[in-house]
């Protein structure tokens, strides 16, 4: 058996945090634990699967997915495209508020249905100011209001994540291309991650996710959005399904203001590289040196 299995890294877990910090961040295993297959126990860390251990792994999720939900579903394993280095960037005067990225991300993501979720949160801000703390995500009222300005949050994708360095089993690490991924299978759903983060952008699935089978994107990818286990905790991944095939975010596309801006770095005539050549940008909570790739921009 390799050195390198499910068993090793609770191991290593274990010694990184303490025989009480452990028990607790193991607590969730005792409600999906049973459900694993001896096969999904003791699968390597994805960084260290063969390309024919992929494959198998596909096919083998493939068919617990049309098992359990009743979906016939291809996933893959999509790499980094070389020499891409991907950003976002919101404009804050056109974005109403809406929610239709939210939304899309809820559908393009296969999230549980009874609880709504969503990577984006959008957040009702007083005009004149960014105070987060005053902020309101829970609006239920007609949008645009008036005095109120709307500032969508999701994964920023830090340069220098909190997230990363806070998991004990290296479940989540940061990708060539930029983005942030979390290995679902490899995550023993401590939480660590989610208190790190300074953006509440990561997501913790209490139960097993709920979605019809009619409701299921089949259009899925391993570090992306197949139907997460519970137990497991989840981010934003900038659709990393679609975008390293060349395709906009779902919620870019979604957006029916033009307020969303994607794209690579690298490319010197890229819709992204203009905005953070020709406007002011600013970036959330600067002062944690966090190096996010999520900017934000006004018009004015």
């Amino acid at each position: 058996m390799e050195d390198t299995t499910r068993r090793a890294a609770l191991k290593l877990g274990g010694f990184t945090l303490g025989s009480a910090a452990m028990a607790r961040a193991l607590a969730p295993l005792t409600e999906w634990v049973p459900t694993l297959s001896v096969d999904e126990f003791l699968q390597k860390h994805y960084k260290e699967l063969s390309k024919a251990d992929m494959e198998a792994i596909l096919r083998r999720l493939e068919a617990k997915t049309l098992e359990e939900y009743g979906a016939e579903v291809h996933i893959e394993d999509v790499r980094p495209i070389p020499d891409v280095q991907f950003a976002y960037a919101l404009n804050l005067s056109r974005c109403i508020g809406c929610r239709k990225c939210a939304e899309a991300c809820h559908k393009e993501n296969n999230h549980d249905r009874p609880t709504g979720n969503s990577y984006i949160r959008v957040l009702e801000m007083e005009k004149g100011s960014l105070s987060l703390e005053h902020a309101n995500s829970e609006y239920n009222h007609p949008v645009p209001a008036e005095g109120k300005f709307y500032m969508p949050v999701q994964c920023h994708h830090c340069d220098n994540a909190p997230c990363v360095r806070a998991c004990p089993v290296q479940a989540t690490w940061k990708e060539a291309d930029g983005i942030v991924v979390v290995d679902y299978n490899w995550c023993i759903g401590c939480r660590y991650c989610e208190a790190a983060c300074p953006y509440h952008a990561r997501r913790f699935n209490w139960s097993k996710p709920e979605i019809p089978a009619a409701e299921v994107n089949p259009n899925q990818a391993y570090l992306s959005n197949q139907i997460r286990p519970q137990g497991v905790m989840e981010k934003c991944t900038f659709c990393l399904h679609r975008t390293r095939k060349g395709l906009q975010p779902a919620c870019l596309e979604a957006c029916p203001t033009g307020s969303r801006v994607f794209g690579n770095l690298l490319d010197a005539k890229s819709d992204i590289r203009w905005v953070l050549d020709n406007k002011r940008v600013f970036i959330l909570k600067e002062d944690l040196g966090t190096h996010p790739r999520f900017f934000y921009f006004f018009d004015k």
